[in-house]
């Protein structure tokens, strides 16, 4: 998509985070590759999401009732319970029939058809791309490495008017994906190993995707 027309779509995806009610409480948004680096047109739309865990839930006597009417389990406890109510068709679950609070975003902040990826945690994403970087370090499975470069948008309630500003006019300076990835402690073959397995991961998703993380 054209550089303002990805910049647009990520002002808007800001604004329902602030103006409507989410399946679970959003702390943070953040975008990151193509958009964050400047690049016209943008290829993909990258958005990272942190949410809150409903920990005791918000009403978890809901959870019999739709199970019972949609088959789905767990609202109310993982997924408020009043967002459900207010959109079924948006009620999204994983293989095990539980409702999938990364899916269930997805569903709220993106159509099926756009090319843009959604990552969702529960951990910042400053804190995730680290994290994510160990783990794929230690494994040697580099697919699931997030790339650092990423813009901060809204947190906490308060949203950055300058960061969209700077957005628009591709005034964010990074470093290539190698070399970003270099400075947080990978060396250099491993690096690049990283930065092509993020690539093959990208150049494989069509649409709408959404990959849910727990840290």
């Amino acid at each position: 998509m054209e550089r303002q027309a990805a910049v647009e779509r990520v002002e808007r995806l800001v604004e329902t985070v602030v103006e409507e009610e989410m399946p679970v409480p959003v702390r943070e948004v953040w975008v990151y590759g193509d958009v964050a680096l400047g690049l016209d047109p943008v290829d993909r739309l990258d958005v990272y999401v942190t949410k809150d865990v409903l920990l005791r839930g918000d009403d978890p006597d809901a959870a019999a009732d739709f199970e019972a009417e949609h088959g789905v389990k767990g609202v109310g406890k993982t997924v408020r319970a009043s967002w459900a109510e207010a959109n079924p068709e948006k009620l999204r679950a994983n293989e095990g029939g539980y409702v999938a609070p990364e899916k269930c975003l997805g569903a709220q902040l993106l159509d099926d058809e756009e090319d843009v990826h959604l990552e969702v945690c529960n951990a910042s994403f400053e804190d995730n791309v680290t994290q994510r970087l160990e783990g794929a370090l230690a494994r040697g499975n580099y697919e699931n490495v997030l790339d650092p470069r990423g813009v901060c948008l809204w947190a906490e309630g308060i949203r950055s008017e300058d960061a969209l500003e700077k957005l628009e006019a591709g005034e964010f300076a990074f470093p290539t994906l190698p070399a970003a990835l270099e400075m947080l402690g990978a060396d250099e073959t491993e690096a690049q190993a990283a930065a092509d397995a993020v690539a093959s991961y990208r150049e494989r998703q069509t649409g709408a995707s959404v990959r849910g993380d727990v840290v």
